[in-house]
């Protein structure tokens, strides 16, 4: 298949990420959500990104422009049929994923590639939401996705030998690098780190450090870049609990419970970074 034009499903901070590095590396992207203030929101932040970009003279002005002239909006699935390929990016939510699926599904062609970023559900079980399912499979960006240089690809029973070789040369084209992983709940990197946080957040909730005492112990003392419960207030509680429910569901095996102050938070609305309050405060 010659990819040219992809669709992008969702115009959140994932969504928005997604459509930036499309369309730096030269793919036509519709990006697609409900709100068009939405839409106005991620192109004001996909041009902020790309300024800053600019400054660091990683691209040029002339790059910048070119990349932004290839995103176009929509608030209408019909003006995803002439994509070759479609990213979903909704929420981290079974029924939502299914609905937009269905979506995407009456509006392509029948060789379309349909993808999922979902971090933690079944591949087989969405592609299942679509027909012809062989043409279905995961791709898992990460946050911050201009930045983070991984893709997992998840292929579903369904998925076929050219939706997978598709998808590498996808990520190659993006300029990331793929790994390819079963479909388990979590797949490789979300099935090791989320049960890593969790235990942070059980650490927390039985008073035996501080937040900050927590996060500069891990950075410190096992190198890594950022805390965990810092981790959790960027990936967002909400979405950390969605994702240890999907794993207490899908292996039912009690290590996977989350972490009882972790759904109190989330109760509160204590996000993390994107309402100002989790594990730290921000301004």
């Amino acid at each position: 298949m010659n990819l040219q034009n992809i669709g992008v499903i969702g115009a959140g901070t994932m969504g928005n990420g997604i459509a930036q590095i499309c369309a730096l590396a030269g793919f036509n992207v519709t990006l697609l959500d409900i709100s068009e203030s939405a839409l106005q929101k991620a192109l004001a932040t996909v041009g902020k990104n790309l300024d800053r970009q600019v400054a660091k003279a990683s691209l040029t002005e002339e790059q910048k422009l070119a990349a932004l002239d290839k995103i176009r909006t929509s608030t209408d699935y019909c003006t995803l049929h002439n994509v070759q390929l479609v990213i979903e990016a909704a929420t981290e939510n079974l029924e939502l994923k299914r609905r937009v699926l269905q979506q995407i599904a009456a509006q392509v062609s029948a060789d379309c590639i349909i993808a999922s970023n979902t971090s933690s559900l079944s591949i087989t079980e969405l592609a299942a939401s679509v027909s012809s399912p062989a043409r279905f499979i995961g791709l898992h960006f990460f946050n911050p996705v201009p930045v983070m240089g991984l893709i997992e690809v998840i292929r579903g029973l369904q998925t076929s030998d050219a939706t997978h070789a598709l998808a590498l040369e996808l990520a190659q084209r993006l300029g990331k690098t793929a790994i390819t992983a079963g479909n388990r709940p979590g797949f490789v990197v979300n099935r090791i780190l989320v049960p890593m946080v969790n235990e942070a957040i059980l650490v927390f909730q039985e008073g035996l450090a501080s937040a900050d005492d927590i996060d500069a112990g891990m950075r410190l003392g096992c190198n890594q870049p950022i805390g965990p419960l810092a981790l959790a207030d960027l990936i967002g509680l909400d979405t950390l609990l969605a994702i240890m429910e999907a794993f207490y569901d899908g292996f039912n095996d009690s290590k996977y419970r989350p972490a009882p102050l972790l759904k109190e938070m989330v109760a509160a609305g204590y996000l993390g970074r994107k309402t100002g309050r989790g594990f730290h405060t921000y301004g």
